[in-house]
């Protein structure tokens, strides 16, 4: 997607990052394991994608679909019984993207122990209309000294992600003109 930056003239008014903020939660049982016995990593991506779908929708006021994943970490296993947090957030907005924030966490169901951060994730999508065509987006107003810090990294990581895309298609175009296309 070659999304832009709103301009300052946008006619949508902006929403404040509070407006679609969200957590999703969820104990974890053995249908989630993988073969060593701890809980699947695309159960935990499945979980994240639908938080920052949420939000994606919140944010945008209708439907929203995933247009990338990155930086998915996963920084402590997941076990059964654990009860885990999905909490989202809207940290930067183009003409009709937004990059969504995910921390997962992770406590014992029956503990009242601390959560533990147990990954994290950005995910980018686009909100669509009826047709499946991008649709505009409101401008997200960061409100914490946190939200800013946020916006400031979510458009850092949108110029790699558009530098990253520009190269590899730079690389391509080259390969093909020299006959080794794939």
């Amino acid at each position: 997607m070659t999304d832009q930056a709103a301009p300052p003239e946008a006619t949508i008014p902006g929403k404040p990052t509070a407006a679609s903020r969200t957590t999703l939660s969820h104990i974890m049982t053995a249908s989630d394991t993988n073969l060593l016995g701890t809980v699947h990593g695309g159960v935990i991506m499945k979980l994240v994608d639908d938080a920052a779908g949420a939000v994606a929708g919140r944010h945008s006021g209708g439907p929203a679909v995933t247009a990338s994943m990155d930086e998915m970490v996963f920084l402590e296993p997941v076990h059964v019984g654990d009860l885990v947090h999905v909490k989202a957030q809207c940290n930067w907005t183009g003409r009709s993207s937004m990059e969504i924030g995910v921390r997962v966490l992770a406590e014992r169901w029956n503990e009242s122990t601390p959560p533990t951060q147990v990954g994290s994730a950005y995910l980018v999508f686009a909100a669509v209309d009826a047709d499946g065509k991008p649709r505009p987006v409101p401008p997200v107003v960061p409100e914490t000294e946190q939200d800013k810090r946020r916006y400031q990294e979510a458009q850092i990581r949108r110029t790699h992600r558009l530098a990253r895309r520009r190269a590899i298609k730079e690389l391509r175009a080259k390969r093909a003109a020299e006959g080794m296309g794939d």
